[in-house]
């Protein structure tokens, strides 16, 4: 930075040991620095590459067309040279593949051009420098391209391990846990035809219906596994697919489908109340109504885990303004019969906490005032 900048004042002094006017090299220098030294995490979003390498070229072409046309030798200092030749570096490297050439035209044609000033009818003498030049820009683009490519090699390679990755863990999901599942469901559906078959057989013996009451938990035990195994087969269905269409087909997560998800949580003396405030309505963006489904059924789960004796759990979702607050808690005391390789290992908050923060959202969970437990989320909708 402290070499370009020393280059450039360098140009000035030039300009005004020959009594020309200055304004216009400012100009160039100005427009060239910003392009260069501007901070890649400050830059705004409108200074886009294209902008960055064509305009600074544009006015020093605008110098050099005005020099010839006025007819009056104007010198050229180094520091615009370094400057061009650093955004036909950025050109050829950063622009979009379609702006790739046409950026590195502008940039190397204004660098060839600027002897011109200089040499305009002189033609013999500035073949020198103009070769000069023509071995700069090749040197600059040559790295520039040499370094592209390395980039395109290594984001294929990331794509490449990914997408191994993705096809590993689909593999996973389809060979150990949708077998466990599977085998959960069949023996469900099992257990269902003796319960039944015993409670025929207790009706004609004149005994109460305590077997009857069994197929219910039965009931519910198969549709959730049979809820699971369609869940993790679209989960597969993506984590195999790569392609842009696999968006459409990705597990369904959204407010409406709250009401399915909190009807089917309900155990064995457990009663689950969706409060959702008129205000909230659907038509909220994707990302937010995702993240407020994540935050539920991820609640739902862990009052599954870890307060299997809670009776009562209300789902709330409340809007105010732009502010959305999804609440989950129950009454449990932390009771379960659950085994301890069921708990989970406590990844699943962290990762609901990264997705809420990452919509610049807040999620808090904790002990409620009396006993229980509650998950608030806060997002700010548009």
């Amino acid at each position: 930075m402290g070499a370009l900048v020393g280059a450039s004042l360098l140009d000035l002094q030039i300009m005004q040991g020959v009594g020309y006017p200055v304004w216009p090299t400012v100009v160039v220098l100005a427009a060239g620095l910003a392009a260069v030294l501007w901070p890649a995490g400050r830059r705004p979003g409108w200074l886009i590459p294209q902008l960055r390498t064509g305009v600074p070229a544009l006015l020093s072409l605008l110098a050099t067309v005005s020099a010839v046309a006025l007819s009056r030798d104007v010198p050229f200092g180094p520091g615009e040279v370094v400057l061009l030749l650093c955004l036909l570096f950025v050109a050829v490297r950063h622009c979009p593949p379609r702006w790739v050439v046409p950026c590195a035209v502008l940039d190397a044609g204004a660098l060839l051009a600027t002897p011109a000033r200089y040499y305009w009818g002189h033609a013999n003498e500035a073949y020198g420098v103009i070769l000069a030049g023509l071995v700069l820009v090749g040197l600059i683009a040559g790295l520039a391209v040499y370094l592209r490519t390395l980039d395109y090699r290594r984001t294929v390679a990331v794509a490449d391990t990914r997408r191994e990755e993705r096809v590993a863990i689909a593999a996973d999901l389809h060979d150990f846990v949708a077998h466990h599942v599977t085998g959960i469901l069949v023996q469900t559906q099992m257990a269902r035809m003796m319960a039944a078959g015993q409670a025929g057989q207790a009706g004609r013996a004149g005994q109460g219906a305590p077997v009857e009451e069994l197929d219910p938990v039965l009931a519910g035990i198969e549709r959730a596994a049979t809820e699971a195994l369609a869940s993790m087969r679209r989960t597969v269905g993506v984590l195999r697919d790569t392609d842009s269409e696999a968006a459409d087909r990705r597990p369904v997560g959204d407010l409406a489908a709250l009401t399915e998800l909190t009807e089917g949580f309900a155990g064995p003396g457990q009663k689950v109340t969706l409060r959702r405030d008129p205000a909230v309505t659907d038509d909220l963006p994707h990302e937010v109504q995702a993240a407020a489904f994540r935050v539920v059924q991820e609640a739902l789960t862990n009052v599954r885990r870890h307060a299997g004796d809670a009776t009562e759990i209300v789902v709330a979702l409340r809007r105010d303004g732009r502010r959305l607050e999804v609440t989950v808690s129950d009454d449990g005391r932390g009771g379960t019969q659950l085994p301890a390789a069921a708990h989970g290992g406590g990844f699943g908050l962290v990762g609901l906490t990264e997705r809420v923060t990452a919509l610049g959202g807040r999620l808090h969970t904790g002990p409620r005032a009396e006993h229980g437990w509650e998950v608030r989320a806060v997002f700010w909708t548009p």
